[in-house]
């Protein structure tokens, strides 16, 4: 008889909420992650109203879990060019367009909701076997583990993907963020805004976390990898806000230098297939996504979501049923993560990789045209809004494809 035992490499987000969704359903699951103890990769973060809602179906404590706001483009002198509009309903419920809040709040609260014991920390994977009715997993420690499914949560360096699938370059969109977060007295407005000029974004959003209220903002260019990064964080920071409003320079200079961080874009292109036999993948090591989407960690939570509700419909010990479900979640996941991963790379290139001619052209039709407002504020809820129904739609359990047969019965 199977043990229903899933192992999970990487307790990032995807992973915890792999594990998390996984364990509601039954299976007993095992996290290893390499490192020698469990740190944010990054430092503030925005979470759409989708993997709000799985954070809670999953059992995570999502009460004053971040800021909420609404979403606007504009301009560097403060012209409002797009406005991100949900329904009300969605609004109501979620408090805007997104949260805003530190990474490390995050992990917390999805730490808190693990049962004790669950992640293994100095686990770094060596190799990986499928014998068909199981998966061996070897780790440089010596220890072994065997389980019923595998999933790779480890990330844009994925050592699972790898093994599956071989290496492959990372796509270096030759861009840089500068992050920063400071807490303040007084609860913000509510207000997230992304603005641009000819060459760099420069935006902020509220923030909530350990019952503070603050702001995070960041500061996003075009940079040539091979370069050194800043050695004066706050210096370049505030070099390239001038010019925009004086509300995002004031929360630049109030900033604590711990409290910024540096990091290169980089992603992958969409690969046609995770899953192999009684292994798949969720979160970057599947489909690794540029900030500019402001969706990475979501998708990753939303991947654990469907990939347990799939798993929970099929005997685990049946290794055609196990593949079946692999290749149902990934069928359902990838036109969702790779329109988002794609248009994140897309419009990283729009804003800060146009020919120096045509940047005006772009900037008149962004100021004068309704184009950005239908092409971020309008089509950006869509989607929001078709992912919030795909959770919705039924028991987060029972997935669609066993729901028609009960049905048809």
């Amino acid at each position: 008889m199977s043990r229903r035992r899933i192992a999970v490499i990487g307790a990032g987000p995807g992973g915890m909420a792999a594990a998390l969704a996984a364990i509601r359903v039954g299976f007993d699951v095992t996290i290893f992650e390499r490192a020698s103890e469990i740190r944010a990769a990054g430092n503030i973060l925005n979470l759409w109203p989708p993997p709000q809602k799985v954070l809670k179906l999953i059992g995570v404590d999502t009460r004053d879990l971040g800021a909420p706001c609404k979403v606007f483009f504009h301009n560097a002198d403060g012209r409002q060019r797009a406005e991100v509009k949900l329904t009300p309903e969605v609004e109501r419920e979620f408090g805007g367009g997104f949260i805003g809040l530190l990474r490390w709040g995050l992990y917390q609260r999805m730490l808190a909701a693990l049962p004790p014991g669950t992640i293994r920390l100095d686990h770094n994977l060596t190799a990986i076997e499928d014998l068909g009715g199981s998966v061996r997993l070897d780790f440089a420690n010596g220890e072994t583990f065997d389980a019923d499914v595998v999933i790779g949560a480890d990330g844009i360096n994925s050592a699972v993907r790898k093994s599956l699938w071989g290496d492959a370059p990372i796509r270096h969109q030759h861009l840089h963020l500068v992050g920063g977060y400071l807490f303040l007295d007084d609860a913000p407005d509510g207000i997230g805004v992304l603005s641009h000029n000819r060459t760099t974004q420069v935006s902020y959003t509220p923030i909530r976390h350990d019952g503070k209220w603050g702001y995070e903002w960041w500061v996003l260019e075009a940079c040539d990898p091979a370069d050194p990064p800043p050695a004066d964080l706050i210096g370049f920071s505030r070099e390239r806000a001038a010019g925009f409003p004086q509300k995002v320079r004031d929360l630049i200079a109030a900033t604590p230098v711990e409290h910024m961080q540096r990091w290169e874009i980089r992603d992958r292109p969409p690969i046609p297939q995770w899953s192999k036999g009684r292994i798949t993948l969720v979160g970057d090591a599947a489909h690794p996504t540029s900030p500019y989407a402001a969706y990475g960690a979501g998708m990753s939570i939303e991947d654990g979501y469907f990939l347990a509700r799939e798993l929970a419909a099929v005997d685990i010990s049946d290794d055609a049923a196990v593949s079946g479900a692999l290749q149902r979640y990934e069928d359902r996941r990838k036109p969702h993560t790779s329109r988002v991963s794609q248009e994140a790379y897309r419009t990283g290139r729009m804003f800060h990789h146009l020919p120096a001619p045509l940047r005006p052209v772009r900037d008149f039709v962004f100021d004068h045209t309704p184009f950005l407002q239908k092409m971020v504020g309008d089509e950006m809820p869509k989607h929001i809004l078709s992912q919030l129904a795909e959770i919705e739609d039924a028991d987060p359990y029972v997935p669609p494809h066993m729901k028609e047969k009960a049905s048809a019965a």
